[in-house]
């Protein structure tokens, strides 16, 4: 048999392999896929609670940002060490906004105590130039009553502000 015939041979043997597995894609990826439902804010401070929660309600948020987000938590005031979690987490977010965050990305800020994290936020973007930060998604989830004065200091800056409630 000469190359010709053995090359249309395997071509005509491959076929049904190869629709075989587009079928198989298809299914996998076709109209039946069902969409898992949102999380629920967790009622406790329990950090494995709000982590499974924060990286749900972060890949929801995602839209068009393909670059990893950056995703600030504080743990609730009864864990150990609170108060010396809350001035760290405090340094790094100042330091990160002074430093900019490059159009095309994502930072979330989340906490059981909402009212703090507020303040952190509202205080790191005092020093944030404005228009600084313009193409950054910014995603605040916390207690609406926080909402506010989260979205009047970091609207400046230029960044997509959006707000989630977890309450």
């Amino acid at each position: 048999m000469n190359t010709t015939a053995r090359l249309m041979l395997l071509a005509c043997l491959s076929l049904p392999v190869l629709a075989a597995c587009q079928d198989d894609a298809a299914v996998q990826q076709g109209p039946e896929t069902v969409e898992q439902a949102p999380l629920s804010a967790p009622a406790t401070a329990d950090d494995n609670e709000w982590a499974a929660y924060l990286s749900d309600v972060v890949r929801r948020n995602m839209g068009d940002i393909t670059n990893s987000p950056y995703v600030y938590y504080l743990p609730g005031a009864d864990s150990a060490d609170y108060e010396g979690q809350r001035e760290r987490l405090n340094e790094e977010i100042d330091l990160a906004m002074q430093r900019g965050v490059v159009q095309g990305n994502l930072i979330a800020f989340a906490s059981p105590e909402s009212a703090a994290m507020a303040d952190m936020v509202v205080s790191a973007f005092e020093k944030v130039d404005d228009g600084a930060m313009k193409g950054v998604k910014l995603l605040f989830i916390g207690d609406a009553a926080d909402e506010a004065r989260v979205r009047a200091a970091v609207e400046p800056a230029g960044v997509d502000f959006q707000f989630v409630e977890a309450s």
